[in-house]
């Protein structure tokens, strides 16, 4: 059974008008094919290694976080104006992904893959027809 991503709470970052249901899930597929070990790496960072097993769309929600990384970079850096909720935004991506880490160098190795992957989804939705 496939899970529609336009049903699933929180996907706010998917819900736009820029995706389409179809392109999504084609996307996803051919992303998590070659990406398998990234999305583990962020999902158990981002969900945990218990709840993982428990939630059966994690795939849909490490891109959708992936997103908001990618999203949230660009206020950081300029390209984009901070909107009201930006502080609250980046406060949040820090604590969901900084939880457990000891370093700054793997604080920014989780930062870089969940950017990376957000790149890679968007060329692979736009190269689709």
């Amino acid at each position: 059974m496939q899970i529609k991503i336009m049903e699933i709470k929180g996907m706010y970052m998917l819900k736009t008008s820029e995706f389409t249901e179809e392109k999504i899930q084609e996307s996803l597929k051919m992303l998590y094919a070659d990406r398998q070990n990234e999305f583990r790496t962020i999902s158990e960072v981002f969900l945990g290694k218990d709840r993982l097993n428990q939630t059966p769309e994690w795939k849909e929600f490490v891109l959708n976080f992936c997103l908001d990384v990618e999203d949230s970079f660009k206020t950081w850096s300029n390209q984009k104006q901070p909107s009201t909720t930006s502080p609250q935004k980046a406060l949040t991506i820090l604590r969901q992904i900084g939880n457990g880490m000891t370093s700054m160098n793997q604080l920014t190795h989780i930062l870089n893959l969940a950017f990376n992957i957000s790149k890679e989804f968007k060329e692979i939705y736009r190269r689709l027809k």
